[in-house]
């Protein structure tokens, strides 16, 4: 490139006098703009991270359980799907009470195939069911347990020594956000902790945050928000170490992934074309 466009270019640039500013001290400026914007551009996608935000249940106390953790059993609750087999030495005396399985038929090649699907009682905004021949029962706010003694109570009348089974059929819960399989999960024993949720969704990402990890609840139709820290044992006492069924766990991004996500593709084009025009510059006025 020719000197005087060269000169033209250091004018524009600093339109101030060339003695105050030499050659040599624009390039080297030029040349650690060059270096800043490079490790900002690395900096953007890199982030340092500790073991301690890492590892899970630090700390050299002995664990406190909570009573409720320790006894936890499911609380039936509104729109809370029951399977209630009712059973007795009579057969014909519980049959009226007992639904008529159903399938979940699939036809193939003219044949139907399909695994029993047990009906339900599903419990209303009043915490209600409606039973065969007993009609509405409250069982809302009562544990499996107890609720299988209330029915056995009113059953009594119409069947000698009843057994009743109950379970929820549609006992789920969902895990969002850094985790490696996030979705909505059945779970058939009715029982599942917090870091059991997180690996059957596959455990957290490397860059998941650890230390503010959110479960929604809902508690009496209202939304309840708990914060629990991962890598504190106090998690074993949190009232959410147990989850509820529709319980909603996230687990929200550090600030490294959410930096790779606002550096998109048009701003690290632009940066590297800036950068690309520094070198040519200082290889230029190098001359």
């Amino acid at each position: 490139m020719p000197k005087p466009i060269i000169s033209n270019i250091l004018l524009l640039l600093y339109p101030i006098k060339m003695s105050v500013i030499t050659k040599s001290m624009f390039i080297s400026a030029l040349r650690i703009f060059g270096i800043l914007l490079l490790f900002g551009l690395v900096g953007s996608f890199t982030s340092c991270t500790s073991k301690k935000k890492l590892i899970y249940f630090q700390g050299s106390e002995a664990v406190s359980t909570s009573d409720a953790n320790k006894n936890y059993t499911p609380i039936l609750r509104t729109d809370d799907l029951l399977s209630i087999n009712v059973m007795g030495v009579d057969a014909d005396a519980v049959k009226p009470f007992n639904l008529p399985q159903q399938y979940a038929a699939q036809i193939v090649g003219g044949y139907m195939q399909g695994a029993p699907t047990p009906p339900g009682y599903l419990i209303d905004g009043d915490g209600n069911i409606d039973f065969p021949v007993l009609g509405k029962i409250k069982l809302g706010g009562l544990d499996r347990t107890a609720a299988a003694e209330l029915l056995k109570v009113k059953l009594q009348a119409y069947v000698n020594n009843p057994s009743v089974l109950i379970r929820i059929l549609n006992y789920k819960i969902t895990v969002l956000g850094e985790v490696r399989n996030p979705g909505t999960f059945t779970i058939p024993n009715e029982r599942i902790s917090l870091p059991e949720a997180l690996g059957i969704s596959g455990d957290l990402l490397i860059t998941a945050v650890r230390k503010n990890v959110l479960v929604i609840r809902d508690v009496d139709g209202k939304k309840t928000e708990t914060r629990v820290d991962l890598t504190s044992k106090s998690l074993f006492s949190s009232p959410v170490y147990y989850l509820h069924q529709n319980d909603v766990v996230y687990v929200e991004p550090n600030r490294a992934k959410i930096n790779s996500s606002v550096v998109n593709a048009s701003n690290v084009g632009i940066a590297i074309s800036v950068l690309s025009l520094l070198i040519t510059m200082v290889t230029l006025l190098s001359r």
